[in-house]
């Protein structure tokens, strides 16, 4: 008898396994602001004091963590970055108020 018959012999029939397992994971979709637009605009165009810049790390990380899922870490640094858009845009604002009031009084 040739060598693969007789191999084919020793192992006999196939097995075949009619429960298949599947494994599904539901990842929870996040829907928390990350403002990491208006942080760059802060960044690029209104940046009093590098609130801007500090904003856009906190956007960044904000979005890294809504990635990874934590939901409460993204709410978190996304509120942050919120916080500090804000103050950049209010001084900026009352920077270019004062210096045209300066201007006019001139």
């Amino acid at each position: 008898m040739p060598k693969e018959q007789q191999e084919v012999v020793v192992l006999g029939s196939p097995h075949i396994s009619t429960s298949a397992t599947a494994t599904t994971i539901n990842m929870p979709e996040i829907s928390t602001p990350d403002h990491v637009i208006w942080s760059l605009f802060n960044t690029l165009f209104m940046n009093f004091c590098c609130l801007g810049f500090i904003a856009y790390a906190y956007s960044v990380k904000s979005r890294d963590r809504k990635m990874v899922g934590d939901a409460t870490g993204a709410q978190a640094f996304a509120s942050t970055a919120r916080c500090l858009n804000i103050s950049s845009l209010f001084f900026t604002i009352l920077t270019a108020i004062v210096v045209i009031i300066v201007y006019a009084i001139r």
